[in-house]
């Protein structure tokens, strides 16, 4: 069995940011922009989701499901123009949902998390 290896540790929370364990690789929620609009703080997550992705050598073409939290789930449309910019025609899996997150007033609008494919 190959070592699980965890990238991107925040203590305080106590969570990773990304997990690779075997074949695929598990990526926490992704939030950026908060207070932004719906479009920035999608990118935001994108962004940040990119980002640990490369932490072990992937890219978005490797994602291969997604879950979705809306604020409004009635901003669907406005990601699903950005994953069409953004992922090129490499599309997940993915499933929206509406929540009430729990922000206190931050103003988060959106966030995801995925998994990702790594083997070849």
């Amino acid at each position: 069995m190959k070592e699980i290896e965890r990238y991107d540790i925040n203590e305080n929370w106590a969570h990773s940011g990304i997990i690779k364990a075997g074949d695929y690789c598990f990526i926490n929620y992704c939030a950026r922009n908060v207070g932004g609009t719906i479009e920035q703080q999608i990118n935001g997550a994108f962004d940040q989701m990119e980002e640990r992705l490369a932490m072990v050598g992937l890219t978005l073409e490797h994602v291969v499901q997604m879950n979705c939290l809306f604020k409004d789930i009635y901003n669907i449309p406005d990601m699903e123009k950005i994953i069409k910019e953004r992922f090129k025609g490499k599309y997940p899996v993915r499933k929206s949902i509406q929540t009430e997150f729990a922000d206190r007033g931050s103003g988060l609008l959106f966030q995801v998390d995925a998994i990702a494919y790594f083997g070849k």
